[in-house]
């Protein structure tokens, strides 16, 4: 079974990270899941979700609202967790939303917390890592941190939507950026509506 690492980091945008959780696990795909203290407390705010304050709240929220599926939850605490190593194969990663803050630490190979961790350990694998950065206006620090994590093998999937399909509703632009991350990460999906297509 293909498994992927799902981070959700502290930037708006917390339901990029939630969307592509869903589909993942709607497609029985293995998920490795991480959040960040920051992006539960956005997931409550942008999308009126409660999955608690700590680990072990988040855990079994999750636990009930997915079961059967197969998420394994990793605290992002947890340096010992399984996505802390390369000898534990997934297909990839993606952080859906991505903070500067992540952003800059994986950049300068700074692993404060499981998520940094992890995508350190996605690079030095030569596995596919995918970042959705969420920051508007772009600082020349943000620009740089950039394009040295795209020279480090890194895709960074801006979280722009395009307007070529007519989007009618919040959910078509959001479902635009996670169709976009999971072609990066070569997953079959139709979930968005692509150039020309009828």
């Amino acid at each position: 079974m293909s498994s992927y690492v799902v981070a959700i980091s502290g930037a708006s945008g917390a339901i990029y990270g939630v969307r592509l959780l869903e589909y993942l696990l709607k497609e029985k795909y293995k998920v490795y899941l991480t959040v960040s203290h920051e992006a539960r407390l956005i997931i409550r705010e942008e999308l009126g979700l409660e999955w608690g304050a700590h680990f072990e709240e988040t855990d079994e929220i999750l636990k009930k609202k997915y079961a059967g599926d197969d998420l394994i939850y990793c605290n992002e605490k947890d340096m010992t967790a399984p996505i802390a190593s390369g000898s534990v194969p997934t297909q990839g990663m993606i952080i859906a939303p991505c903070s500067m803050k992540t952003l800059a630490a994986i950049a300068h190979g700074f692993s404060s917390n499981l998520i940094e961790r992890a995508a350190d350990v996605t690079l030095k694998e030569r596995r596919p890592l995918l970042l959705i950065p969420r920051e508007t206006p772009l600082n020349q620090v943000h620009l740089r941190n950039m394009l040295m994590l795209s020279e480090m093998g890194a895709t960074l999937i801006p979280a722009m939507p395009a307007f070529y399909n007519h989007p009618r509703s919040i959910d078509d632009m959001v479902n635009f950026i996670v169709g976009r991350a999971l072609d990066g990460l070569k997953i079959e999906n139709r979930i968005y509506q692509r150039w020309k297509e009828s």
